[in-house]
């Protein structure tokens, strides 16, 4: 007899949900082949995705159809997703009282600097872009490939942090 996996609901929150939330949220969906169902959010949603984020993800052939630039608040009222694990990815929202999130997710801070926040030419900005979903498809990649059923609370904890410190190390 089949036994159905766990899926895992992952929130990737920053200040304005136009960027690096967004590249997470797609990420991982695409990268969680189904184990993993992601959403992203912003304390101070922006109310609209950066074009760079788009265009990138759209070269990189992933959906963009179904993103949206959204307040955090959202995914604290009745009927939300209860998530497993919230990320955040901007030191700014890493800083912020956040909702209280039900069930007690397991969360980290992954920063990631913000590319929308890039100066220069087209091509400076799209680096920065660039930069920011390699850092993230990197950490995403840990993440899903941790034996997340079968390690202890600390344990886990432990990893996600280490992930997260990986630009400290020299990602």
């Amino acid at each position: 007899m089949a036994v159905d996996k766990k899926i895992f609901n992952v929130l990737f929150l920053c200040t304005g949900n136009s960027a690096r939330s967004i590249l997470g949220e797609a990420l991982l969906n695409h990268l969680g082949k189904g184990r993993f169902h992601a959403w992203s959010a912003g304390s101070h949603p922006a109310g609209e995705i950066s074009p760079f984020a788009i265009e990138l993800l759209q070269k990189s052939k992933l959906p963009v159809e179904d993103l949206r630039s959204k307040s955090w608040d959202e995914f604290s009222k009745p009927g939300a997703p209860q998530f497993d694990f919230v990320f955040t990815v901007c030191d700014n929202a890493a800083g912020e009282v956040c909702p209280v999130w039900p069930g007690q997710p397991m969360t980290a801070h992954w920063g990631i600097d913000d590319p929308a926040a890039a100066k220069g030419s087209d091509a400076d900005k799209r680096k920065a872009f660039v930069t920011a979903f390699t850092q993230l498809s990197r950490r995403i990649s840990l993440f899903i490939s941790l034996p997340v059923e079968k390690l202890d609370k600390l344990s886990l904890k432990r990893q996600l942090d280490d992930i997260g410190r990986l630009r400290e190390k020299g990602e």
